[in-house]
């Protein structure tokens, strides 16, 4: 098996060759494997050891078996211990989920600090199967059948190739040791019912099973690939992005056979996880939108907008002070004395300086905000009709700060200056403000 697995590395992840090499091991039977293979092959490795405290004493007995291996072959070793119930009752999680959290996040700050280049698990391809079962049993789109990955950027996965019956096969030929978790007798799992009663039918119905399995999940990562690849081309031809947005051509993706298949594939690594809402959206009315963490869609007219959530609350106010040069936040503006009187434009305005009452507000605009625009006559007007004559999307209206001196607006900042600041030819003190 050992030169099974560096033909499997020549060929496959060539890239770990020559590499430094943290390998996350339990004590259990796969990463006890996992660790034998490469200390065999000569890889530079050390192993990182998880005591998430779930087990009990079982749990520092796992530990201290790493440990005594580890001091016993000379090979580098990382223990942390979490407590994985206190920090799921915190956030909210699964145990499962909380420990796969907790464990990863602790492998990227060894790989950072320690200066590793990869992180290796001891998933094989039973656990690949299982997890496609898990995927299928709770719906599921193409990608969720392609199994687990061999590389999830930094975390490489050797040994999906091999089945738990050839791993087990190896450590009885080499006489490994290893620690048995006693959970994984327990059917409270998903994982554990589908391991214990579910594939020895299909094993039973079939006793290539796991063969079979193999090439299908082949099979369906080429699809996969070929979804992406069509999704890529589309993209270009009902996307366009300005900015932190995307813009999708509503025209054109209505014309699309399967508009919702390429939907999915462009906004689910956004975090987007209510489909039936966005599908929706495409015959939504204007301004409905739909929400994840940290993006949303949202219909505007002929268009559907992917944008970040905005940080900066609607009410928030920012204060500008008499002898103030410059702001930074929540936009770049520079303010300056000027001598002369020129045209203004939609980044720079001109206004008497003696007019204004300190502190300036820089603030989000409101509902039912009026102002006196220049060059109208000394008329006023709705900012909301301004938006609508200047054709602003939704998100642009979002964008836009007003400027006031006191309850008074002196600039719908990047548009149209007010007309009651304006400067005339008995102004003494001239000011400009400029958008950066």
């Amino acid at each position: 098996m050992k030169d099974l697995l560096q033909n499997h590395i020549n060929k496959e992840i060539p890239f770990l060759n020559q590499k430094k090499l943290l390998l996350a091991v339990s004590g259990g039977l796969d990463s006890m494997v996992l660790l034998h293979l490469f200390q065999e092959l000569k890889f530079d490795i050390a192993i990182a050891h998880c005591n998430f405290q779930l087990r009990g004493v079982e749990s520092f007995g796992d530990q201290k078996f790493i440990q005594e291996y580890a001091d016993a072959n000379a090979v580098p070793i990382y223990v942390t211990q979490f407590d994985t119930e206190a920090f799921a009752k915190d956030y909210k999680l699964s145990t499962q989920v909380a420990a796969r959290v907790l464990r990863y996040n602790w492998f990227y700050e060894l790989l950072e600090n320690e200066n590793f280049d990869y992180i290796l698990t001891a998933h094989h391809a039973d656990d690949n199967l299982e997890t496609f079962l898990i995927n299928f049993t709770r719906g599921t789109g193409l990608e969720g059948l392609t199994g687990i990955p061999v590389q999830n950027d930094k975390i490489i996965r050797p040994l999906l190739f091999l089945t738990r019956n050839e791993i087990d096969n190896y450590a009885k030929e080499h006489d490994i040791r290893w620690r048995e978790d006693s959970s994984n007798a327990s059917d409270k799992y998903v994982r554990n019912k589908i391991r214990h009663h579910l594939i020895p039918i299909l094993k039973e119905l079939n006793p290539n099973f796991i063969s079979s399995f193999l090439k299908t999940e082949s099979y369906l990562q080429q699809s996969q690939s070929m979804v992406e690849d069509a999704a890529s081309m589309v993209y270009q031809q009902v996307a366009h992005e300005e900015e932190d947005q995307i813009h999708f051509d509503l025209k054109k993706l209505m014309q699309l056979p399967n508009y919702q298949s390429y939907l999915y594939q462009w906004l689910k690594e956004y975090g987007f996880t209510a489909w039936d809402d966005i599908y929706d959206l495409v015959d939504g009315q204007s301004g409905k939108q739909v929400f994840a963490t940290d993006y949303r869609l949202l219909k505007d007219r002929d268009f559907i907008i992917v944008c970040p959530v905005k940080q900066i609350e609607i009410s928030e106010e920012f204060y500008i002070t008499e002898n103030q040069t410059e702001v930074n936040v929540p936009l770049k503006l520079s303010i300056s004395k000027a001598d002369d009187i020129l045209i203004d434009s939609n980044t720079v305005i001109f206004v008497d300086a003696d007019q204004l009452v300190y502190p300036l507000v820089l603030r989000k605009w409101k509902t039912g905000d009026v102002f006196i625009p220049l060059g109208m006559g000394g008329k006023s007007k709705k900012v909301s009709k301004l938006f609508k004559d200047e054709k602003l999307s939704l998100i642009e209206k979002e964008n836009i700060w007003i400027l006031c001196s006191g309850e008074q607006i002196v600039w719908v900042v990047g548009i149209r200056a007010d007309n009651r600041f304006r400067t005339v030819n008995t102004t003494k003190n001239i000011l400009k403000i400029e958008l950066i």
